[in-house]
């Protein structure tokens, strides 16, 4: 079958940004109010710590530029390391109310489609001014604690800085690099200190990650295929793979929100939290266990379910990244509520804390623009910005806008499947059930791996068959991938 002509991902992607409720483009009254802003950075060198000696770097995606921190750690007493985390100053060129800070609260967080990225802020701001690009002086909130032997942290300091990035670091060179299976990059071997200053954050994250896994934080994986492009072509479909480099920023980024949460609430300022409550559905989890011959308490124990899916992910890995996903749906949705001063927090099951917020990601995100407003008026001795009532609003809806750019994404990953596979149609493929209901039967492909329904033959397919099946039918303007079985066990 010919291939289709003309399909416009970056159309479909903007249309669905409208379909869920967002804003796709700027509005010429935020370009205008950003166009007109200029650098402040050494304008405020007197009223900062100025940290631009030390050797910071970042770790990020090799095409990002909306660089929202940057690291840096040393060595203490006892089998101790302090750690800074540098977090770019946002609000600082987004007054709250401005033109910029509106759009941003609307939309509320980037949205990364894997075709084309929909930012928060215009790139003059998230991509420059106040992005922590390499070799420029930099205004930026820093949140420093102390990892202690075991693993936990003492949350320390948080404070104004300025600071200056010295690498941009890349997580799938670095990650290769630091499980011995790719060479040092470049940056790594060339900039003075810098290797021994990298190899102490992985330390640091190992033990940070240790601990986190022990107390029962639980180890998820699940499969979000992101496009290969040349140019406007989709040539295939990978998956980001966990490693090293990422859990350095992972583990540094929870124990950075976890020292302004208690900044916070030392000061008894209100805030946001980021929670994932209790599960209500915990009985499924139970039968989903049972399923796979496994016990759990018939209450929520985050212990017991983080040994039942390590358990799982080293006795069936093809299949972990689909239990995952049923565990995260069941778990259910992570929110932002408000917080007051006194009031227990309703903590975060899946990490097994209870103190955790997002304050990390001001360019991104805009609760964190939100957080960092909070941290900086208690640092200038001022009045919160927010009050309780303001603050619940902003959790709600953000919350549902976050909802809502999960939504854009997983729309995207289909169309963007459709169009790569629309001209194999009639091929053959091995593939992996990954549900089976009266609301229809679906599939991931072992590659690409990309998910469809099966319309024709799914009678008798249960999740975690093995299956072949035969491409029908795709519609990228819609998200759809239809298939028939061709082959497969079947329960006897």
């Amino acid at each position: 079958m010919k291939k289709p002509r003309n399909v416009d991902l970056k159309a479909i992607a903007g249309k669905a940004m409208e379909k869920y409720g967002f804003e796709p483009r700027f509005p010429d009254a935020v370009l205008q109010e950003v166009d007109a802003i200029t650098d402040k950075a050494l304008s405020y060198k007197s009223k900062t710590t100025d940290l631009r000696e030390l050797l910071w770097s970042s770790i990020d995606n090799i095409d990002s530029m909306d660089l929202d921190q940057l690291e840096y750690c040393e060595r203490g007493p006892g089998g101790e390391i302090r750690v800074m985390v540098a977090v770019a100053d946002v609000d600082m060129y987004v007054p709250r109310r401005s033109q910029a800070d509106r759009y941003a609260a609307h939309n509320g967080t980037s949205i990364y489609t894997g075709v084309v990225t929909f930012p928060m802020l215009p790139d003059k701001l998230s991509k420059n001014i106040s992005s922590l690009l390499p070799d420029q002086d930099r205004l930026a909130v820093v949140a420093g604690y102390t990892i202690l032997p075991d693993g936990n942290i003492r949350p320390g300091e948080v404070y104004r800085a300025l600071v200056r990035n010295k690498a941009k670091l890349v997580y799938e060179s670095l990650g290769d690099w630091l499980e011995g299976t790719g060479p040092i990059p470049p940056l790594v071997r060339d900039i003075p200190g810098l290797r021994d200053q990298i190899l102490l954050q992985a330390e640091a994250a190992r033990m940070l990650r240790k601990n986190r896994m022990e107390q029962g934080a639980l180890d998820l994986e699940t499969i979000e295929p992101q496009p290969l492009l040349e140019g406007d072509t989709v040539r295939d479909l990978v998956v980001l793979k966990p490693n090293m480099a990422r859990y350095v920023i992972e583990e540094f980024m929870v124990a950075a929100n976890r020292t302004m949460v208690s900044f916070l609430g030392n000061a008894n300022i209100p805030m946001i939290q980021r929670v994932v409550r209790v599960p209500k559905y915990w009985d499924e989890i139970v039968l989903t266990a049972g399923g796979l011959g496994e016990k759990l308490p018939a209450t929520p124990n985050v212990k017991a379910l983080a040994s039942f899916l390590k358990k799982q992910k080293t006795a069936d890995p093809q299949r972990f990244p689909d239990l995952s996903l049923t565990i995260i749906k069941l778990l259910g949705p992570g929110e932002y509520m408000p917080l007051e001063p006194g009031t227990p927090p309703t903590g975060h099951f899946s990490m097994a804390i209870t103190d955790y917020t997002h304050g990390t990601a001001p360019n991104r995100r805009y609760v964190d623009v939100i957080n960092q407003r909070l941290i900086k008026a208690e640092l200038d001795n001022l009045p919160s910005p927010y009050t309780t009532d303001d603050l619940t609003d902003h959790a709600f809806w953000l919350s549902d806008r976050e909802k809502g750019s999960k939504k854009v994404e997983r729309f995207m990953r289909k169309a963007v499947a459709a169009l790569l596979l629309q001209d194999r149609i009639g091929d053959t493929f091995e593939a992996l059930v990954t549900g089976a209901s009266e609301k229809g039967t679906y599939v991931r492909l072992i590659s690409p791996p990309a998910e469809g329904r099966v319309v024709r033959g799914e009678r008798g397919m249960w999740v975690g068959q093995n299956v072949n099946v035969r491409l029908l039918k795709t519609d990228p303007y819609n998200g759809f991938i239809d298939f028939e079985r061709t082959g497969g066990k079947t329960r006897r």
